[in-house]
């Protein structure tokens, strides 16, 4: 087997692969005698088909298929060993058929056509700066966090007359008589002014008239509140009473050494000032990834933006079309190729700061964060860890599994290049109020 490379431009070749009877005769012919040992034709006792049936039936598809064995496993020497690197799979050449005769089989040649990913520099240096935005939590953050804590942990307790904040239940009834549904009204999310200024101030046994769409926070909580499917929700009227049965007020737990006993166990906190330093180191640890995310998303975005990458594009077109799982057509991929474009220029920028800086995700530290996701899993459902053993086992399955493994181990080579980043840039910290910082976080999703 011998191939040859012809360059076309610095982005695409064609490699000719020239494969001889020697390459591919003795397999072929082994093949074909398992062929005849297991060939059960009429006429013929086992295994004793002629041979030349054998070759006649299944002789040209036995030769493709070693021709095609031969060809991909020297197309992959040809480039593992040149150190090309090439963007997606060699293509077969449009244009040219392959020379050689399957009726008489001898010499034969394939012409494949490669892109090659091109040479390109990464603008980040020391002397870049970005952003990096922190939350202000402050002492009304803590207090609203303390009081939902004390709410959360609260009981109910009934009332006479409806409060702003209430849990009002009762009856939803169309004014045709034909829907009616016990339900219940949070009154602290009720936003329409109008309703909630009547409902204020009622008591058990009132009737109201209002629209459900006023108490409810989209289609699928009307139709729960109504009893409806949710495919129904857009024939409910606007005109519904609703009977007032209950009310119930949410009383907050006493800030005490029971409650911090009851949210951390036993001992833990013992005051409320350790309460807030407790909450104030959740809620950094909490933000930090938001600060982590928008941060690279930043830093992300300007190296795609300024690395200048020419694509041999004709080539990256028809890889998308012969590779793409689902039917997809040629207007398609040209009108989404900017974004694919977007995302191969990251795919390389990444490949790029991986070579150059040696990082490396060993074996050892998947099985470590598995480990770590798993005592987390185990934790959300309230149950302890299983011993080490068992909980690296467990870790080692999850990593068997070829899928669950690829997300492990970019999610560590991510981590790892979020450090790289880190250490190579200036970080302009910033501290902002909450809302402020929400507001950048849910304007990069």
């Amino acid at each position: 087997m011998n191939v040859v490379e012809e360059k076309i431009d610095d982005l695409n070749a064609v490699l000719r692969v020239k494969i001889t009877a020697d390459d591919y005769a003795e397999k072929v012919d082994q093949t074909l005698k398992d062929y005849r040992k297991q060939a059960n034709m009429p006429g013929f006792r086992p295994g004793k088909t002629p041979m030349g049936l054998i070759k006649k039936k299944y002789g040209k598809a036995v030769l493709a298929e070693e021709l095609n064995k031969a060809v991909n496993e020297s197309l992959h020497n040809f480039i593992t060993s040149n150190n090309i690197n090439v963007l997606g799979n060699p293509l077969p050449k449009e244009d040219e058929e392959v020379k050689g005769d399957f009726e008489n089989p001898t010499d034969f040649e394939f012409a494949y056509e490669i892109g090659i990913s091109p040479e390109f520099k990464l603008s980040l240096t020391e002397k870049s700066k970005f952003d990096y935005l922190s939350v202000k939590i402050d002492d009304e953050m803590l207090d609203k966090e303390v009081d939902n804590l004390a709410r959360r942990y609260g009981s109910l307790h009934p009332e006479e007359v409806v409060g702003d904040k209430d849990m009002v239940m009762g009856e939803f009834s169309d004014t045709e008589g034909e829907l009616k549904n016990n339900s219940t009204v949070s009154m602290e999310f009720v936003e329409h002014a109008a309703t909630k200024k009547k409902l204020v101030g009622a008591k058990a046994g009132d009737v109201i008239k209002l629209d459900p769409r006023n108490v409810s926070k989209g289609d699928k909580d009307l139709a729960a509140m109504l009893g409806v499917g949710e495919e129904f929700v857009g024939d409910v009227g606007k005109k519904y009473e609703f009977t007032i049965s209950e009310i119930k007020r949410m009383v907050p737990a006493a800030v005490d050494q029971a409650l911090f006993d009851k949210i951390f166990g036993e001992g833990t906190v013992k005051s409320e000032k350790e309460l807030r330093a407790k909450i104030q180191e959740d809620l950094t640890k909490m933000f930090a990834n938001d600060s982590d995310r928008l941060f690279n998303q930043a830093i992300v975005d300007e190296l795609v933006e300024k690395t200048k990458i020419k694509f041999p594009e004709a080539f990256l077109k028809r890889w998308i079309l012969a590779s793409a799982k689902e039917e997809v057509t040629p207007d398609q991929i040209d009108a989404d190729f900017e974004n694919y474009k977007k995302s191969l220029t990251w795919q390389l920028i990444q490949n790029k700061i991986i070579k150059e800086n040696e990082i490396k995700v060993e074996p050892e530290e998947a099985v470590n964060y598995t480990k770590g996701v798993l005592v987390n899993q185990f934790a959300q459902y309230g149950m302890p860890a299983p011993e080490e053993a068992e909980l690296e086992s467990q870790a080692r399955n999850v990593l068997g599994n070829q899928e669950e493994a690829n997300r492990i181990y970019d999610n560590l080579y991510n981590e790892k290049i979020m450090l790289y980043f880190k250490n190579t840039v200036k970080l302009n910290e910033k501290t902002l109020p909450y809302d402020k910082f929400v507001e950048q976080a849910y304007a990069q999703k």
